[in-house]
């Protein structure tokens, strides 16, 4: 029987964050598709042998999980350069896109294929079928509302077949896709969890641990805020909004399109311009470095301002909070706009996570943690069973 491998995705709404075995591959690709034709015209000197697979991600889906089944779609960023390239819609539920399953089965097929997973799963001809033990999340409203439970038996107990059509290195593969287990965690548990526990799981933050905290973690289409006591998450207090940065994002996009008329590919390119640490909110416009200080500026402080609305709200019912942590790749985005509302106005104790990576991986490492900690329960456990019983 094939081993099955350790994945441990964060469906986030600008990227797909991934971790797999231990900790032997991560892949970050941005959350876009765009529907495509099996020709695809590989243009110039784009060798198809030579360049990077992550730039060229052209396949077929092929499963029972899908609305739209047997689709072809480039990802990632060949689907930037796509006139009908879509990302995901605020107001939408994750568990319920196609574009989500897209990118999850995109995501394992490519770690699937990999040289370095060559030995990895049995390959007959150019069928690879790969078996993943999954740690994944869905925001905490979706959750609450069990939506949860219907997501994880869409993927469970099916074969999800991913067809690598014009992609570098991999033009040919088929990677048929199976999981053995899937654990949907709600996102708030999930950053407490990476907050107070190291990799091998043993609790690193010890002053955290009794401490009564929030955490707001800030995505692109919705923002949850988890609220810690007596080392639980407080499943009635915790609550799910769906107020994202995406929006913010596309209209950033459209302002500076309309007024300097630059095209950006993506929300990923406004988060880029938005957050780098040189040129940081500026552009290049007919070879001229030029400032979007004020649309940028504008447009965040306004949800910076909701966002802190949220916070005040959740505190004042949760009187005796500590600190609230924020979190997530919105966090990263908005983190200058809200210290600076919080100074001038309540000055409550919160914190951010100064390493920009390490906020945006948080999902992706608490899902890799906790998915980890239930493999290495079940081994214990089924060993245990085993075992002769001692007269």
């Amino acid at each position: 029987m094939t081993k099955s491998r350790i994945a441990a995705v964060d469906v986030g709404n600008d990227s797909i964050k991934a971790i797999f075995g231990e900790f032997d591959n991560e892949l970050n690709i941005p959350n876009i598709v765009a529907r495509d034709t099996e020709d695809r015209p590989v243009i110039g000197i784009e060798e198809l042998d030579t360049k990077d697979p992550l730039d060229g991600i052209h396949i077929r889906v092929h499963s029972p999980a899908l609305k739209d089944n047997n689709v072809i779609y480039r990802v990632g960023n060949l689907a930037t350069k796509s006139d009908n390239a879509t990302e995901l819609d605020p107001g939408s539920s994750k568990s319920e896109e196609d574009q989500t399953l897209v990118m999850l089965f995109a995501t394992l097929a490519l770690d699937a294929v990999s040289e370095e997973n060559a030995k990895l799963f049995p390959k007959s001809k150019n069928v690879i079928d790969a078996n993943y033990t999954l740690g994944t999340g869905l925001p905490l409203r979706e959750v609450k509302e069990g939506k949860d439970a219907g997501y994880r038996s869409r993927l469970v107990g099916s074969v999800h077949q991913v067809e690598f059509l014009v992609t570098p290195k991999y033009q040919g593969l088929k990677v048929n896709i199976k999981f053995d287990e899937v654990k949907v965690y709600p996102e708030g548990f999930a950053a407490y969890i990476n907050l107070v526990m190291d990799n091998s799981l043993k609790i690193i933050n010890k002053d955290l641990i009794d401490r009564r905290i929030l955490i707001q973690d800030i995505g692109g289409l919705s923002t949850d805020i988890a609220v810690i006591k007596n080392r639980n998450v407080d499943d009635d207090k915790a609550q799910g909004f769906n107020l994202g940065v995406s929006e913010a994002l596309e209209q950033i996009r459209e302002e500076i399109r309309s007024k300097h008329g630059v095209e950006l590919d993506s929300r990923t390119d406004v988060v880029e311009i938005i957050t780098r640490k040189n040129d940081r909110n500026h552009i290049m416009v007919k070879g001229s470095r030029t400032s979007v200080h004020d649309i940028t500026d504008r447009i965040l402080l306004e949800l910076a301002k909701k966002q802190y609305r949220l916070l005040r709200n959740v505190w004042a019912k949760n009187s005796q909070t500590e600190i609230c942590y924020f979190v997530g790749g919105g966090a990263t985005v908005l983190k200058d706009y809200i210290k600076t509302l919080n100074n001038n106005l309540d000055g409550y104790n919160i914190e951010f996570f100064e390493d920009e990576k390490e906020s945006i991986w948080m999902m992706a490492n608490a899902y890799y943690k906790l998915i980890m900690d239930y493999v290495k329960k079940s081994e214990k456990s089924s060993k245990a069973a085993s075992e002769p019983v001692k007269s």
